[in-house]
């Protein structure tokens, strides 16, 4: 596919659009899927425990999955004393929608610009490769897997880089989140490999905590480098389609790469799928799409932040409720609960940082009963 480059004007525009502590950056070109289909209220699915949602969700009031409804309008009422701008909400309980509001224009068939929750749908597609054999292991040094290709800044540390490290977001790269690191890529560069690994190094591989979208693309060129396919097409074939994921797009690099750390659009009810898929430890309808240590070791912490998260393999991580969760940029995220088999999904246009997981740990997690 032609990828057309975005004029200098437009891309400040783009930049100074998406500063932050989660950054995104939008993209020229998509690999594109078929639309979502209908919503399955009107479809008669199969009921008890075995159902999964590969062709649609059941939904159901609150009480008959063992959540108060009246904690889960307190949580919209807080959400509009607020005033968060937000698109779509949907709380999901023992595989069932208890509650999903839709904020006009966007509705249950729109697909909506994940932003930074693309890492860790990136993390899954990491963890097939492995299982597939096509990355050996996270401890395999990063440059190894780019033979062609001489970096800049050479330095020892950089040659012990490993997968790992791009995974924790501890890869010593100089990458500044938000700030003039992105504006010199889109200005300057065609090859955005080339120009992330040759970034200086700050520190070495797997000390310091440096939120980079760059350590996420490179994630994206070591599938395509070992599967021969572009992430978006490995995606297609590995998850969206064993999970019936519909109506997804995804930005492309100047190169026609699938963009690693931001760009792939989906609607909230497909987006809800991942959080499932994970809180089955990595089960769907009777196969293992992505392996159950994947999942377990994705979503644990191993490195601390300077948030109140701490993070795991491109996933957030807080112990304290315990949950995970993919978090993007505008409040664009997908909380998992394992303990309350409960998810919880966002889209949204929030400037400020998490109010959206506020609402989860205030109103959701306590609606759920106990024990239920």
């Amino acid at each position: 596919m032609k990828t057309p480059w975005i004029p200098l004007c437009a891309l400040i525009v783009a930049v100074s659009a998406c500063t932050g502590s989660r950054h995104d950056a939008p993209a020229a070109a998509q690999v594109t899927a078929a639309p979502v289909p209908p919503v399955a209220a009107a479809v008669s699915l199969p009921s008890g425990p075995d159902f999964w949602p590969t062709n649609g969700w059941r939904s159901a009031a609150p009480a008959e999955q063992g959540m108060d409804g009246g904690k889960l309008e307190a949580a919209m009422a807080s959400a509009q004393e607020q005033k968060l701008a937000l698109h779509a909400v949907l709380v999901i309980r023992h595989g069932v929608i208890v509650m999903e509001k839709y904020f006009p224009p966007y509705d249950e068939s729109r697909s909506h610009d994940l932003f930074s929750c693309t890492k860790s749908f990136i993390s899954a597609l990491v963890g097939i490769a492995i299982d597939k054999g096509l990355v050996t292991e996270v401890s395999q040094p990063v440059v190894g897997f780019f033979p062609e290709k001489t970096f800049a800044h050479a330095d020892p540390r950089k040659n012990a880089m490993k997968v790992e490290d791009l995974l924790t977001m501890s890869s010593g790269l100089g990458w500044v989140e938000g700030d003039e690191t992105y504006r010199q890529m889109y200005a300057s560069s065609r090859d955005w490999v080339q120009f992330i690994l040759d970034l200086p190094m700050k520190a070495a591989p797997g000390r310091k905590f440096n939120y980079s979208s760059g350590n996420s693309h490179i994630l994206s060129a070591i599938i395509q480098s070992k599967s021969g396919m572009k992430a978006a097409d490995f995606a297609r074939t590995y998850l969206f389609g064993p999970l019936g994921i519909h109506g997804w797009s995804w930005d492309q690099d100047p190169a026609g790469m699938a963009i690693g750390g931001w760009g792939l659009h989906l609607p909230p009810r497909e987006m809800a799928k991942l959080g499932y898929l994970y809180l089955h430890n990595g089960m769907w309808d009777g196969k293992q799409i992505v392996p159950a240590s994947w999942v377990r070791t994705s979503t644990e912490k191993h490195i601390a932040t300077d948030s109140a998260w701490d993070y795991g393999y491109q996933w957030w991580v807080d112990s304290s409720v315990p949950m995970f969760a993919a978090l993007g940029r505008f409040g664009q995220s997908i909380f998992v609960v394992p303990r309350l088999d409960m998810i919880a999904v966002f889209t949204a246009h929030i400037d400020s940082n998490d109010p959206e997981a506020e609402l989860v740990r205030k109103y959701f997690v306590p609606a759920c009963a106990a024990g239920s």
